[in-house]
């Protein structure tokens, strides 16, 4: 071990075994993201200090959207890990496609699945999509800091190579000591972010902005997973492209232009309808 890394903290990634099943933190994570950001997104559309843009989802329309939201995210994550990030593989072995249990997921894949479950549910309910849009992108960083957590616990997606004094050697990382870049994107995309979108709904009143929220979500997510990965290590089957760059950075840049695009669609909108009401 390197002089000066942290030691791993052996967790066994499975919490409890009954036989042949096994529960894991990894699934516990996803599951206590979702429930804790259904709670978070009730308190919002029930806090009377917010508008929440227009056609406000009830709170029965926030309960009953869980189980798409659950779909979308793990559907949509299997399938854009198999495409985007080892499609050839898959494309050999199509059942390894159904093992789940064996890891891979993606998050941009998961994110485009939930964006079509928002799209689908709001249309079944006669609800505004960039409303509930909002509502999901005020608290989705809860959702990515458990599932950061818990690829830290398995011991996965580690960072490059580093001897900074909290580097840790991973298990599965070869004998280097390497940044904990999965506490770093957890830090980052779900803590930090989680509070800057929660400053910008108290202090500037964005849920009256339909859009607005979730284009800053799709930014912030962009630009912190961008950053991070500039400390993690690439996925050893693609490795950098064109010498420096990562799949994680390209897949991040549309979300940071559509976010960008989002936000000033809503922040135009919002001021097109302010001077209407003037005139009016």
């Amino acid at each position: 071990m390197p002089f000066l890394a942290l030691p791993f903290p052996a967790i066994d990634p499975v919490l409890i075994e009954f036989g042949p099943v096994a529960i894991r933190w990894y699934a516990l994570s996803y599951i206590a993201g979702i429930l804790l950001a259904w709670y978070f997104m009730r308190r919002l559309a029930a806090d009377p200090r917010l508008t929440v843009g227009t056609k406000p989802p009830s709170l029965t329309d926030i309960d009953d959207f869980v189980v798409w939201a659950a779909l979308g995210i793990v559907l949509g994550g299997r399938l854009g890990y198999v495409l985007f990030y080892n499609f050839e593989y898959y494309l050999q072995n199509p059942m390894e496609i159904l093992a789940v249990w064996h890891g891979g997921m993606a998050f941009h894949g998961g994110f485009l699945g939930l964006m079509t479950a928002i799209v689908l549910y709001s249309r079944s309910r006669g609800l505004s999509p960039l409303t509930f849009l909002d509502l999901i992108g005020a608290v989705a960083p809860v959702g990515l800091f458990f599932g950061r957590i818990a690829n830290f616990i398995n011991g996965e997606l580690w960072g490059r190579p580093t001897d900074v004094p909290w580097a840790i050697v991973f298990p599965h990382g070869g004998p280097f000591a390497r940044h904990p870049s999965q506490l770093y994107e957890a830090a980052l995309e779900g803590f930090v972010l989680f509070f800057v979108l929660r400053f910008l709904i108290y202090r500037f009143d964005l849920l009256k902005k339909p859009g607005a929220i979730a284009g800053c979500f799709a930014i912030g997510y962009g630009l912190a997973r961008t950053f991070v990965e500039f400390f993690r290590e690439p996925d050893a089957h693609i490795g950098y492209i064109g010498g420096f760059v990562t799949m994680g950075m390209i897949l991040s840049l549309p979300m940071i232009l559509g976010g960008l695009a989002l936000l000033l669609y809503a922040l135009r909108s919002n001021t097109e309808s302010s001077a209407a009401k003037g005139k009016s």
